[in-house]
């Protein structure tokens, strides 16, 4: 998620500890959770020689390898076995004891392996994200030994199910960084599911959703899902995200029950959530003091609602993220219930591009519209529409719908039984943003539609 406004980060390419390249405002290195904002500077001399290495007289002279042809043809590969075998100051090692293979011999023990090595150029995994850490915890099967077993009630390690978890969160076996909790969150309810993942690339969750019902004033249902996308070059845009669905959330089942029209509930509930992610950005100057590498611009994010109310079905939105209507008889036509605030959609909408080109810029994801004390003045959009057909209505973060823009793409991508099944079809769907790439965090929320009777038509009313 980017803003329109764009802000400095570090001018890093690689991280500082394992050398994986790095994208544009990473704070945290996704291969092996290098701290980016803790960077020392670089030193004035750069020794040629570790302190801990012997003098010249004694230093190991490494053999050229045999058979060096010429510039343009490069030199054979050195195995260890073809290297004399000598100690760190050129001796030869004292004999192994019995039982034990020689250094270097062709019984030695396996070469440790780097944790945050990519899948090699070219091969079947090459798909430019990071290969996984450990071996993955849903397929691989592990018995712990006796000396490395975690006592009775400790926490055990997500990958080698073996180590015990430190209290920094990584496996004491394998290094492996344990999930947070807002790494992956799931919530059902009778009408709605809700389903986030933080995705494959970034190193935490920055998108939050809230999902409740409630009674209207008659005792009917009203079911309600609020899906928020924290502004990543933003300062803290996971507390954003977070405070923006709960605000939202709140406002919703506090005036739906007192019979407001849900239309007139979902701008109070936006203006609320914008309210509570300003409240973010007024905390004393002196609280960001004990890091000084931390973003200094307000906290920001999108937001993203739908509310089941009365046979309506109402929208509110500020930002890039989306509702998508999918009938239930999939020959019906599909659609979109939202409009981006992006500079994308600017462009479509003041016919200078067409959507196909307007998305293909590298400006597309840049937004126009969002919740925080740096926010433009707040244009809250809301849309009632009454449906006279059963449908399931999609409300997701650009996470998803990168993998599945158009309304039909997105329909295709739904499972059939999404109807009776919202919880399974909603994490359908992260795995869909998954296998095609998981460059973002990815929340998708879905509500059946149910038509109690047929009516005469649909109606749709935008504000």
């Amino acid at each position: 998620m980017k803003m329109s406004q764009s802000h400095q980060q570090p001018a890093l390419s690689k991280c500082p500890g394992c050398e994986e390249p790095l994208d544009a405002g990473d704070l945290f290195c996704g291969a092996c959770g290098y701290d980016l904002s803790a960077v020392p500077a670089r030193p004035d001399d750069r020794p040629t020689m570790a302190i801990t290495v012997p003098p010249a007289a004694g230093a190991v002279r490494w053999p050229a390898a045999a058979g060096t042809g010429s510039s343009d043809v490069p030199a054979p590969v050195q195995h260890p076995a073809d290297l004399p075998v000598t100690d760190s100051g050129g001796r030869p090692p004292a004999e192994p004891e019995h039982g034990q293979e020689p250094v270097g011999g062709p019984e030695a023990g396996p070469v440790p392996v780097r944790h945050d090595d990519r899948a090699e150029p070219g091969g079947a995994a090459d798909s430019g994200d990071f290969a996984l850490a450990a071996p993955d915890p849903r397929t691989a099967e592990h018995t712990a030994s006796p000396a490395t077993a975690p006592a009775h009630g400790a926490k055990v390690c997500v990958a080698c199910r073996s180590g015990r978890v430190d209290p920094d969160g990584y496996c004491e076996n394998c290094g492996h960084a344990q999930p947070r909790e807002r790494d992956h969150m799931e919530q059902e309810l009778d009408a709605v599911a809700a389903v986030s993942d933080r995705g494959l690339r970034h190193h935490r969750n920055e998108d939050s959703f809230a999902v409740s019902s409630t009674a209207l004033p008659d005792g009917s249902p009203a079911v309600v899902a609020i899906v928020c996308d924290g502004v990543s070059s933003a300062s803290r845009p996971d507390e954003a995200s977070a405070a923006a669905a709960s605000a939202a959330n709140e406002a919703l089942l506090e005036s739906l029950p007192r019979g407001t029209h849900p239309q007139a509930a979902m701008h109070e509930a936006i203006v609320a959530a914008s309210e509570a992610v300003n409240a973010l950005a007024q905390e004393p100057a002196g609280a960001m003091e004990h890091d000084a590498h931390r973003h200094q611009n307000a906290p920001a994010c999108t937001l993203v609602g739908a509310v089941m109310a009365g046979g309506l079905l109402v929208v509110g939105w500020v930002g890039d993220s989306r509702v998508y209507w999918v009938p239930e008889d999939r020959a019906q036509p599909t659609a979109r219930l939202t409009e981006d605030d992006s500079w994308a959609a600017q462009m479509v909408a003041a016919g200078l591009m067409n959507e196909a080109e307007a998305y293909a810029d590298e400006r597309a994801h840049a937004i126009t519209g969002w919740l925080g004390a740096d926010a433009y003045e707040l244009e809250p959009h809301t849309a009632a529409f009454k449906p006279d057909r059963p449908g399931l209505v999609v409300v997701c973060t650009d996470g998803l719908w990168n993998y599945a823009e158009s309304a039909e793409e997105m329909a295709a991508a739904v499972p059939a039984d999404a109807h009776e099944r919202p919880l399974h079809a909603a994490q359908v769907l992260v795995g869909h943003a998954l296998d095609g790439g998981g460059h973002d965090n990815v929340t998708v929320a879905l509500l059946p539609f149910a038509v109690r009777s047929q009516g005469a038509g649909s109606a749709c009313e935008t504000v």
